[in-house]
């Protein structure tokens, strides 16, 4: 086997992590580095279309690329590199860039109107009834947390929310700050569920259409119950150890949850309508109409519309404030959307070097087959989460490669994308640079690198059971 592709590709890995670690745009450096090894593998002469499996994209997606001379699935030139670009917005990501907008407006408007704060306020009350044993209290926000971040799945947005609700709560327990934040950040560390970006993602990754989100949902359940255990079970003793350790300075808390008693009851329940809907109109009900995430989305947004109008009886604010949701569509698609395709180029970078297919030669030869290329995988995607600080960009990098390997050993693409899915989650939690602990860091006072310290080893030892559990 030729491997000057594959060590070309290599370096070229190497050359990003180097500039992500340097905090250089994620978008641009994947873009770029995407296409200079596109155009690396056009200049030695290897079958890029064949490569990109551009026959088996036309026959998934109904609608196949053209070249810039109108020459079905197939790049000639420059050009077609660009165009390339333009056919994974127009085409392949187009549904899921719909789906995840949606996604994106619906979390901004019910943060707008109050209705995540009124969720969380109701699920968290009852752990004040633990004030004899704070520490049992804590990681039971773990479970807790898991539960509200299917209806709240911004991973940096609902820590934010916790540390306004949960934490002075926490603290006022005997809770230390450190320990409070950690099963805080804990609670973004497996993202799942239909109003997930990546989980959609996955979703299409594992059985070719974000349709069967539902159906992938079910699945990610049957893994998280053991994985919430460990979690629950490491953090309770790892927490408890280091806070003999460590000393805990007390801080002034401030009360933001001074609006809340202007915020109906009734609006908790707008967060959880959309998993509600899906899954009533879902071929698992035996339903007659099958709704899709977006239609989930629109209709719930009208709902709490509805409900906005009914409690402030102000037709001209209500509709300026659907303002809102379409500004969270357009951040989803500026940060989300445009990280899915260049993410997608990058990979079809390495694809287009023969780096899976090298992956996939010296596994064979190593004797790993697909449980350890599969391992190597999602230990690969954990660490470039860490590193980037973001889940959705290294699930997006690596993600596409999945079903290109399980096809190659006649496996169900699901038994890699599942576990990747969850390592990506993992690997932000415990990333100094990521947006969920930097915001949690700044109100609780500490260091992100404090945050890391608490978090590691549990994420460590879920890591090393969903391995064991998922693939032996």
């Amino acid at each position: 086997m030729d491997f000057t592709g594959p060590i070309i590709a290599l370096v070229v890995i190497l050359i990003v992590v180097r500039l992500l670690l340097k905090k250089y745009n994620p978008h641009a450096v994947l873009l770029f580095s995407g296409l200079f090894m596109l155009f690396i593998s056009y200049f030695l002469g290897y079958d890029i279309n064949s490569l990109l499996n551009l026959d088996s994209i036309e026959k998934k997606m109904k609608i196949g690329f053209k070249s810039t001379n109108g020459e079905a699935n197939s790049i000639n030139n420059f050009f077609d590199f660009i165009k390339y670009i333009t056919f994974l917005f127009q085409v392949k990501h187009a549904k899921v860039s719909l789906l995840i907008m949606t996604i994106g407006g619906f979390v901004a408007y019910i943060n707008k109107v109050g209705a995540s704060l009124s969720l969380v306020n109701i699920v968290t009350k009852p752990l004040k009834i633990f004030k004899k044993n704070p520490n049992l209290a804590a990681v039971l926000v773990i479970p807790i947390g898991q539960l509200l971040f299917i209806c709240i799945p911004s991973a940096a947005g609902l820590g934010l929310l916790l540390m306004a609700s949960v934490f002075p709560i926490l603290v006022n327990l005997g809770v230390s700050r450190l320990s409070a934040v950690s099963v805080i950040t804990a609670c973004t560390a497996i993202g799942m569920g239909p109003a997930s970006a990546m989980s959609n993602k996955a979703a299409e990754f594992a059985y070719g259409d974000s349709a069967m989100i539902v159906n992938y949902f079910t699945e990610q359940l049957q893994l998280v119950l053991p994985l919430t255990i460990i979690f629950m079970i490491i953090y309770y003793f790892t927490n408890k150890y280091f806070d003999t350790k460590e000393i805990n300075e007390s801080i002034d808390l401030k009360n933001n949850n001074d609006n809340l008693d202007k915020i109906p009851i009734l609006y908790s329940l707008i967060p959880i309508l959309p998993i509600v809907l899906l899954i009533s109109f879902s071929k698992i009900m035996n339903s007659s109409i099958i709704l899709d995430t977006s239609s989930a989305m629109f209709i719930s947004v009208f709902v709490a519309i509805i409900f906005e109008l009914v409690h402030k009886k102000n037709l001209k604010k209500v509709l300026l404030s659907l303002n809102v949701f379409w500004s969270g569509m357009g951040n989803i698609f500026k940060t989300v959307v445009t990280l899915i395709i260049v993410a997608d180029v990058f990979a079809s970078g390495l694809l287009s070097l023969n780096f899976i297919n090298a992956l996939i030669f010296i596994s064979e030869n190593l004797g790993l087959l697909a449980v350890g290329i599969g391992v190597v995988m999602v230990v690969l995607i954990f660490l470039s989460a860490m590193i980037m600080g973001s889940g959705n960009a290294a699930f997006f990098s690596f993600g596409p490669i999945a079903p290109e390997i399980t096809q190659r050993f006649n496996l169900q693409a699901i038994d890699f994308i599942l576990p990747m899915n969850f390592a990506a989650s993992m690997g932000r939690t415990v990333s100094p640079v990521s947006g969920v602990l930097i915001a949690t860091a700044e109100i609780a006072q500490v260091s992100t690198m404090q945050i890391v310290k608490r978090n590691i080893v549990p994420m460590l030892a879920a890591l090393f059971v969903m391995l064991i559990y998922h693939f032996i």
